[in-house]
C-alpha cells in the first residue's frame, strides 16, 4: 500500500500529513480523515491504509502543526487510563488553541491539496472524523457543501455545544449524506435529539445510531475503550456510505 508523508501549504503554515492510496494506476475518491485528539499515530494510520484498500485515497493531516511535527506530544503505544490525565494535560492547549476560524482556515487547505493530488479523481470528497475530529469534519462538510458528499463521525466530541458556533448549527448548510456513530456515553437523548432536528432541516440524508455496548473512543486500538465488533461495525457503516456517494475513479 503506497504511503507519503506531505506538507499541506496553508495560510498558517506548513501542515505535515500522512497519505495512503491503492496500489494500482488510476485516480480514486478523495478521503480526509481527521483523528481523534491524540492526533496522527499509528493507529490513524492504520485505518487509513484500511480505506485506501477499498480504492480510497485518504490524507490524515497533523492538527496541531502550528505547535510542531506529528507527534506533537510524546504518546504511549498503548494510550491506557493511567497515563490519559497526564496526556490530556499536554493536549488540552492544543485542542483549545484549535479555534473554529484555524479550522474553516484549514479545511480550505485540506481539501484544495486534497483534490490536487494527481492519484485523485474529479468529483466530490468525503469526510470522517472521530473524537474531535467528528467536529472537524462536520465544520469542513457545512462550510463546503458544494466539495463534500459525505460526513461520518465517530465517537464524536463537541458536535453539539451551547457556543454561538457550535457545529451543529451549521448543519442546515449541509449538502452530504451523513452517517454519526455513537458510544453510549457520548450524548443525552435531549442532545441527540437536538443534533437529529438539525439534521432534519438540513434535508440530506443521514442515520444517527448509538453502537451498543460502547464507550467513548471504541474505535482506536491503542485506548482501553476498544470494541473490535464496534470497529466492524464503523466499517459496516462507513464503506457503503462511501462506496454510494463517491464516484469511483
Amino acid at each position: 500500500m503506497p504511503t507519503k508523508t506531505l506538507q499541506i501549504p496553508t495560510a498558517d503554515g506548513q501542515a505535515d500529513a500522512f497519505a495512503a492510496f491503492p496500489d494500482r494506476d488510476g485516480r480514486h475518491p478523495g478521503v480526509l480523515l481527521y483523528p481523534d485528539a491524540f492526533g496522527v499515530r499509528p493507529v490513524l494510520e492504520g485505518m487509513a491504509r484500511e480505506l485506501a484498500g477499498h480504492g480510497y485515497y485518504v490524507l490524515v493531516p497533523n492538527l496541531y502543526y502550528r505547535h510542531g511535527p506529528a507527534p506533537v506530544i510524546e504518546l504511549p503505544e498503548h494510550i491506557g487510563e493511567e497515563v490519559r490525565p497526564a496526556v490530556f494535560a499536554e493536549l488540552v492547549p492544543l485542542v483549545e488553541a484549535h479555534t473554529t476560524e484555524r479550522v474553516l482556515r484549514d479545511a480550505d487547505a485540506y481539501l484544495g491539496f486534497l483534490t490536487a493530488q494527481p492519484e485523485v479523481g474529479d468529483g466530490p470528497v468525503a469526510v470522517v472524523g472521530y473524537c474531535l475530529g467528528a467536529a472537524l469534519a462536520m465544520r469542513t462538510a457545512t462550510a463546503h457543501p458544494d466539495r463534500v458528499a459525505a460526513v461520518a463521525g465517530f465517537h464524536p466530541g463537541f458536535l453539539v455545544t451551547d457556543a454561538p458556533d457550535s457545529p451543529h448549527r451549521a448543519i442546515p448548510e449541509l449538502a452530504a449524506e451523513v452517517h454519526l456513530g455513537l458510544a453510549e456515553n457520548d450524548m443525552t437523548p435531549e442532545t441527540i435529539s437536538e443534533l437529529n432536528q438539525a439534521l432534519d432541516a438540513s434535508g440530506v440524508g443521514y442515520s444517527t445510531e448509538i453502537y451498543p455496548g460502547t464507550i467513548h473512543g471504541f474505535t482506536m486500538s491503542d485506548t482501553d475503550a476498544f470494541d473490535p465488533s464496534a470497529l466492524r461495525r464503523h466499517w459496516d457503516r462507513l464503506l457503503p456510505l462511501l462506496d454510494r456517494t463517491l464516484v469511483t475513479g
